[in-house]
C-alpha cells in the first residue's frame, strides 16, 4: 500500500502500527506500518473515534467496526471490497469464491485485496488461497505481512486447516 503523506493518527497494535488517514469527515485509509513506527495521537475527532473502534476490535474481535469510509478505488475494486466486508468474523473465503461473487478471476480479486486502502476494517485478511493456504497479503507473500494476516485470523478464531 502507498504511504499517505500525513496520518491523522498512528495506533500501536500487537502486530505493528496502524496508520490512519481521515479527510472531509471520512476514513480514507488505514494501513499497516512497521512495529518500530512511532505512534501519534489522533489529530481530529474522527481519528480519535477510529482509534477507539480499532482498540475495541483488538479487545474483542466480534466488535463490528462502524466508521464512515471513503475508500478510493475502481468500481471493480469496490465490488471486491464490498464482498469481502460481508465475510463474518472467524470465517474466510477463497480468492476463487470472491471471484465467483464478483464475476471475475481469483488473480484479479487478489489484486483488489492488495489495493485495499482501508486495512482491517475491509477485512482482506479473511481471504485465503485455495485449500486453506494463507495466500498473499498486502501484495506480499512472505515476511511480516503474512505474520500480520496470521495474527488477525487467529485473533478472530479462524481454524487453520479445518
Amino acid at each position: 500500500m502507498k504511504a499517505f503523506a500525513k496520518y491523522s493518527a498512528k495506533l500501536k497494535t500487537p502486530f505493528g502500527v496502524l496508520g490512519i488517514h481521515t479527510a472531509d469527515g471520512m476514513v480514507t485509509g488505514i494501513e499497516y506500518l512497521p512495529k518500530g513506527e512511532r505512534t501519534t495521537a489522533p489529530a481530529d475527532p474522527l481519528a480519535k473515534r477510529t482509534v477507539k473502534e480499532l482498540e475495541r476490535y483488538l479487545a474483542d474481535p466480534y466488535h463490528r467496526i462502524s466508521l464512515p469510509l471513503a475508500p478510493r478505488g475502481t468500481p471493480f475494486q469496490r465490488r471486491v471490497w464490498d464482498a469481502i466486508a460481508e465475510i463474518p468474523v472467524g470465517e474466510s473465503r477463497t480468492y476463487g469464491e470472491i471471484a465467483r461473487i464478483v464475476r471475475s478471476a481469483p488473480r484479479a480479486v487478489g489484486g483488489a485485496c492488495g489495493a485495499n486502502p482501508i486495512a482491517l476494517v475491509v477485512p482482506c485478511h479473511r481471504v485465503v488461497g485455495s485449500m486453506g493456504s494463507l495466500g498473499g497479503f498486502m501484495n506480499a507473500d512472505g515476511g511480516d505481512p503474512l505474520a500480520i494476516k496470521c495474527w488477525l485470523l487467529t485473533h478472530e478464531g479462524y481454524r487453520f486447516g479445518k
